[in-house]
Order: C-alpha cells, then structure tokens, then sequence
C-alpha cells in the first residue's frame, strides 16, 4: 500500500503549527510557534494581535516543517488545515495558506474539525488504539464526553452547560494572581497545598458538566478571604474538577460497555487528572491520552485526522471558510 503523507496547518487561537505525518500515525515533523509570551502580558489571548502573528509565521513554519520531515513539498498528498472551531481571524490565515497552497500545488485539500484533531493525537501516542472507544475531550474551550465510533463518526454523550473545564481553571488562576495561561500554573500550585477546602459540586440526571459553580465558589472564597492558601485552594479545586470528570466518564463507559477511554486536548496534560485516570486502570479500564506536545495545540493532530479524512475522499474546494463555532458532529 501507497504511503499518505499529509501536510497539517494549525491557527485556530494562538499557535501557528504545521507538521508533515506518514499514514495518520507516524510524525516526521511538529513545528509550533506559540504566542504565549506575547499574550501573557494581557492575561489571555486578544484575538486581533494573534492574527497578525500568524500571518508573520506562517510561511516559515509550513516551510520548517517541510525541511523537518525530510521530504519534498512535492511528495506531500493531501493538505489538512483547522477550519474551526476557533477565533476567525486566526482559523482565516491557516484557511487561505492552506487553499493558496492547495491551487499551487494541485493538492487536494481537508477541512479538519480542531477537536477531531485532539481526538487524532491519541493515535499518534498510541498505535495500537482504534475506534470505538469514549473520549473526553477537555480543553479552554470544550469539555465533551464523545462516543469514537469509527475515524469519521462521532456522537456526543455529554457536554459542558457553562464554562469549558480548561476555562474555569483559567479564571481561577487569574482571579488568585497566578496568571496566564492558567492551567499549568494551577497543576504546579495544586502540588504544594492539600485538597482541604469543600467545595460544590454539579450533578445532573444525564452525562453534562457544570464548573461554574466551583470556579464561582473559588472567587468568593478567595475574594471573602484574600488570605486562604491558595495552594490549598487550587487543590481543592482541581480534586472536585476531576471528580465529577470521572464520575461522568465512567458512567458513559458502563453505558456503552466500553473499556477503552481516552483523554484529549489541553487539559488532558494536568498531572493530576492523568493521576486519577490512570487509577482506574485496575478497575480494568484501559486509559489513553497524547503525549504533552500533542495535548497543546499541533499539527500533527490535524494532519491525522485529516489522513482518516482523506480515506473517505472527504474533501474541500476552494471555498472552504472558516466557522468559528462549528461542533463536533459538524
């Protein structure tokens, strides 16, 4: 059989990434340029100041990431590029190189869902993982409970009826002065201190979240008493998170009978969520979940699920536009 080798193209927010990946699974190339310095400054992402860096980088990291895997522009079969969801400025500037690159090369090219990417990238970390498994997708702006019922078919379980779970530990980390981004800040703060402080926690008949009312809580109780150990604080925090993350996804895993679940997108990085999955693995769960560079986003996820993509000849044309708010069954 013909090797696939796929060229991805990421910028829905504020890294500009391309990568070159063999037959969706084998990275011979993952160049990101972040923003994170840039933005840190502001305390989150400003929309306008990350398009204008993406339009400065872009060319070089498609061209690195060319030079990187070792082989030609020409060898390259398909061209994958993020379409949505995501901040439009940004998806703009990786959807026009990617059709400007399309028509020059005579390529065909993929639209690519950024969270069928976060799914991807656990293909990447692990070869031997295939479709149907669950996966929760955790990240700034999503928490999705996902049935993977085959490369190109997804169905969601349950979602966030408020603040994604990447959101609310950005928030919290702002409101306690730790800054931006506040993920990783909180999961290094969250190992000094103690899971003392109670917390609410949201419950609901069917399989959504809800982390408004612990982020909310966590503010009054940091406003109430500017005092309080924040190590403490963050580690109550992300204990009660993590809990209701996994009570949701064993649920969803006894419902459909399924032993494999997977963690994807950014905060599938946070040490102690992974700590906590990987205990149910003596429960006879089998747990999966990207490499840290593939949790953040990456091309290499993109160019993946663009591969799967492309056995079904699911492809664009030349008008392909970016949607900033397409869903995952979209």
């Amino acid at each position: 059989m013909k090797d696939i080798y796929t060229l991805g193209i990421e910028s829905s927010c504020d890294e500009t990434a391309s990568a070159v990946v063999k037959n969706g699974r084998e990275v011979l190339s993952n160049v990101i340029h972040s923003q994170i310095d840039i933005h840190e400054q502001f305390g989150g992402v400003v929309p306008e100041i990350a398009s204008r860096n993406h339009v400065d980088a872009i060319s070089k990291v498609v061209q690195e990431a060319i030079k990187q895997s070792g082989i030609t522009m020409e060898k390259i079969d398909n061209i994958a590029c993020t379409y949505g969801p995501g901040l439009v400025g940004a998806l703009l500037v990786g959807v026009s190189y990617a059709k400007a690159l399309s028509y020059a090369l005579n390529k065909p090219l993929i639209p690519t869902n950024h969270i069928h990417g976060h799914i991807a990238a656990n293909y990447i970390s692990h070869k031997d993982l295939e479709p149907p498994f669950l996966c929760l997708v955790i990240s700034g702006g999503h928490t999705h409970l996902v049935h993977i019922k085959t490369y190109t078919e997804f169905e969601i379980l349950g979602k966030t009826r408020d603040d994604a779970v990447g959101e609310a530990f950005d928030k919290v980390a702002r409101v306690i002065g730790l800054g931006y981004p506040g993920g990783p800040k909180v999961d290094k703060l969250a190992k000094e201190g103690t899971p003392n402080i109670e917390l609410p926690k949201t419950k609901f008949d069917n399989l959504d979240f809800s982390f408004s009312g612990i982020k909310t809580a966590v503010i009054n109780l940091h406003h109430k008493n500017t005092e309080i150990n924040k190590a403490d604080l963050c580690s109550s925090f992300e204990k009660v998170v993590t809990e209701e993350l996994i009570e949701n996804t064993l649920k969803a895993a006894k419902k459909l009978k399924i032993n494999k679940i997977a963690l994807a997108g950014g905060v599938s990085s946070n040490s102690y969520i992974r700590k906590e999955f990987l205990e149910l693995q003596d429960k006879g769960y089998k747990i999966y979940y990207p490499e840290p560079i593939l949790c953040t986003d990456n091309a290499a996820m993109i160019a993946s699920s663009g591969y799967y993509q492309s056995l079904q000849r699911k492809y664009a044309d030349l008008n392909l536009n970016a949607i900033p708010n397409l869903k995952i069954n979209d």
